[in-house]
């Protein structure tokens, strides 16, 4: 089903035009491995990677076999060397949420989905032709987001894990403000990892390359970890330790004091690393499922007013859509509708995601808090849970199309 919006308070649903040709997805999880070319008519991409075992076209599908331009025998085995070469990754529960850069049709998501990890695929540009519509099409999360000179729109500490395979971005580059926004967003303890020719080819530029890597990496405290092959992978520090221990004007600097990492609507790039927070608030998230309804430590640290105790407004609000989401699954039949791509438009804690995952409506949630709102988005990260800032009255970067409905 394409474009049903879901009102909350006045309770009416409505429908949206769909584009003349648009045939109803193939249901998860039968659509991770195809859909239909009339819902996505751009046969380009086939042409250009059809070699690397991205895309294939099938009579009247694509068929996506799972590989990538560093991964042409399979996302699984690539996932699978990761997990043999760091076991401390621990897919499905110290790692739960992945940002993917440079995404291309997102099979490294959509075969993290089966190890309970959510992976937001994000195209840095569209390279190839709708490769973020091909991602929402095959009901992984997917969205437009640039590096270039301000924040993402995700909070600090967001991602427990950052992937970029020949993701076309030179990290070392403006000394390094690229890689430190990266650093802004990789938890406390989180990987990040690098699938990239420098990492193996001996070329004097490329050898050139992964050495400037190599310092940028050691000078912003990240700790090498391992390298195997064309996979180079490292990992930031819990604390400020090593932060506080480097020469005095050691480059690049730890950010101001009163630098808000979390500020992200229109905030330029900093060129320092962000502070981690004394009292160790993001590393010290659960583990997966347990992280999903256990109150985050920045529940207390991020701005809201609170008449009522936090912990409390938390419980509440899950209770409360614990309770409507049954009721909807009752009377609408919710799990027999097949919907896959959702999008709550004032999130909140993320109550209403845990809900649907709770009640096991194989779904995934972009959880959206308004600019006009309280930053929430720490507390949904912290969850397990994604989402993106987004002032309402402007452009959100996806397909809409491609939710099935969406919550107000």
């Amino acid at each position: 089903m394409r474009g049903i919006a879901l009102k909350k308070v006045r309770g009416w649903i409505a429908w949206c035009l769909c584009l003349k040709g648009y045939k109803r997805s193939i249901p998860w999880p039968r659509s991770r491995d195809e859909v239909w070319f009339s819902n996505v008519p751009h046969a380009r991409l086939v042409e250009d990677k059809g070699g690397q075992n991205w895309i294939a076209l099938k009579k009247d599908t694509f068929v996506f076999p799972g590989g990538g331009t560093q991964f042409i025998h399979g996302a699984d085995q690539y996932l699978n060397q990761i997990s043999e070469m760091v076991p401390e990754i621990a897919f499905g529960q110290h790692t739960r949420i992945a940002l993917d850069i440079g995404c291309g049709v997102a099979s490294f998501g959509a075969f993290l989905l089966q190890r309970n990890v959510t992976t937001l695929s994000i195209a840095p540009k569209d390279v190839h032709e709708n490769q973020i519509q091909f991602a929402l099409e095959r009901g992984v999360p997917a969205m437009a987001a640039v590096f270039s000179t301000r924040r993402l729109l995700y909070p600090s500490q967001a991602f427990d894990l950052i992937h970029c395979s020949r993701c076309r971005i030179d990290w070392t580059r403006d000394d390094g403000i690229l890689l430190l926004e990266v650093n802004r967003m990789l938890r406390a303890g989180g990987y990040f990892i690098w699938a990239a020719q420098p990492v193996y080819k001996h070329d004097e530029n490329l050898q050139e390359k992964w050495k400037e890597m190599q310092d940028l990496t050691r000078r912003i405290c990240w700790e090498f970890v391992k390298k195997e092959g064309y996979i180079a992978i490292w990992r930031k520090p819990l604390n400020n330790s090593c932060y506080l221990s480097r020469d005095s004007g050691a480059q690049p600097p730890l950010c101001d004091s009163n630098d808000d990492p979390d500020s992200v609507w229109y905030v330029s790039l900093r060129p320092c690393m962000t502070r981690l927070p004394e009292n160790g608030y993001g590393a010290n998230v659960t583990t997966w499922p347990e992280r999903l309804h256990d109150p985050p430590d920045r529940l207390q640290s991020i701005r809201m007013d609170a008449t009522f105790s936090r912990k409390e407004l938390f419980k509440a609000e899950s209770k409360y859509w614990n309770e409507i989401i049954e009721s909807y699954v009752r009377a609408f039949h919710w799990k027999q509708m097949d919907f896959r791509n959702v999008m709550d438009m004032r999130a909140g804690f993320g109550g209403f995601a845990a809900a649907l995952h709770d009640l096991e409506i194989d779904c995934w949630v972009m959880n959206v808090v308004p600019v006009s709102e309280f930053n929430t988005l720490p507390v949904i990260y912290d969850r397990g849970l994604i989402g993106v800032m987004h002032d309402w009255y402007g452009y959100l970067c996806f397909k809409v199309l491609l939710f099935a409905f969406y919550s107000w």
